[in-house]
């Protein structure tokens, strides 16, 4: 018995020790980096260049902030009632609900009027989210994809309360534990858990984190697949067009819902390696080979330089271009439910 303790004492040590001579290649010393080729990092100086520079000659193609973008009522009733329809709702910017076989999971919840750590500056809200905080079905988990202001929003945070369960990146509970949320459950790429019925499984994308000016990639951002045996999600998150999008396909699909986020791409030099631009997040769905296609990431904030009404232009004629049905393809409406059939691709 002693000699089978020790063994195993030995093995464990053993691992621990081949983890931390080798590390996952998105790992660093101090945080985290994206590993794929191709990748480029724009530090502050970049970002002084843009918004010194390239912003005041863009200017002109700013929208004012009197945008406004088509909803539909939704009281959430039919959202409490549903207990069987697998279904999609966008509340706004990148907060979806998703409601399978009676389960209710909420994708990065904002419902402030700033993403910013303030209230009274940052970017501000210019199309409210389309059901309201108190008019949800009670949820059951919470899925957030890295720690910037518009995905990561403590105020409504703190409102949700302990009774979902927060499924987060790498580093982030730290921050959730600050605003007294303490039932999550931190993940790294490639792991997963089960939860009432549901297998989620935390998956690569490519950005940054960041909340001010000295912890920039100090946690871990990602996206996330949930799925029963009967229904499959992939939620990508924040992301620029990257390498690893077939692989999340053909390793985790197949999918009948990929959400993918279509806005805050302009400038180009800039924002294309941590936001897609429409075409290319039409391409990434075509090579996850999802079911449907719902886009999200715009329409209500002034992140980059892209027009308001510009992403979901650019998004109907790539996916006219792309030869896809357009059935598959949705838009929707802020506040729409659309029901979800099953999809084998």
């Amino acid at each position: 018995m002693f000699r089978l303790t020790s063994a195993l004492i030995l093995l464990s040590a053993s691992l621990m020790l081949s983890a931390s001579v080798n590390p996952p290649p998105h790992h660093t010393k101090n945080g985290f980096r994206n590993p794929y080729p191709g990748f480029q990092q724009h530090g502050f100086s970049d970002f002084l260049r843009w918004i010194l520079v390239d912003r005041p000659r863009e200017r002109k193609k700013l929208q004012a902030s009197t945008f406004s973008l088509e909803s539909i009522p939704n009281d959430g009733s039919a959202l409490r009632n549903n207990k069987i329809a697998f279904t999609a709702t966008w509340i706004g910017h990148s907060t979806l609900l998703y409601q399978m076989d009676g389960l209710n999971i909420l994708t990065d919840p904002m419902w402030s009027d700033r993403a910013s750590p303030v209230s009274y500056a940052g970017p501000k809200r210019v199309t409210p989210p389309a059901v309201a905080l108190e008019n949800l079905p009670p949820v059951d988990i919470v899925l957030i994809t890295h720690n910037h202001y518009d995905h990561c929003d403590l105020p409504t945070l703190k409102k949700l309360g302990n009774s979902p369960l927060y499924i987060i990146p790498l580093g982030l509970g730290k921050l959730l534990a600050s605003s007294g949320i303490n039932n999550y459950r931190e993940m790294d790429w490639g792991q997963s858990l089960n939860h009432k019925g549901v297998e989620i499984i935390c998956i690569p994308s490519q950005h940054f984190s960041s909340r001010g000016m000295f912890d920039r990639n100090k946690t871990l951002w990602c996206s996330f697949v949930v799925r029963n045996g009967k229904h499959g999600v992939c939620h990508i998150g924040d992301s620029g067009y990257f390498p690893g999008f077939r692989e999340i396909g053909e390793k985790y699909g197949p999918f009948d819902i990929c959400a993918l986020p279509i806005g805050a791409f302009e400038p180009r030099w800039f924002m294309g390696s941590v936001h897609m631009n429409p075409s290319e997040a039409v391409q990434a769905f075509r090579e996850m080979k999802g079911g449907v296609l719902i886009p999200h990431h715009w329409g209500a904030f002034r992140l980059a330089d892209d027009p308001f009404d510009l992403p979901p232009q650019l998004y109907l004629q790539a996916v006219e271009a792309s030869g896809l049905e357009s059935e598959r393809c949705l838009l929707p409406v802020l506040g729409e439910t659309k029901i979800i059939p099953e999809i084998t691709p």
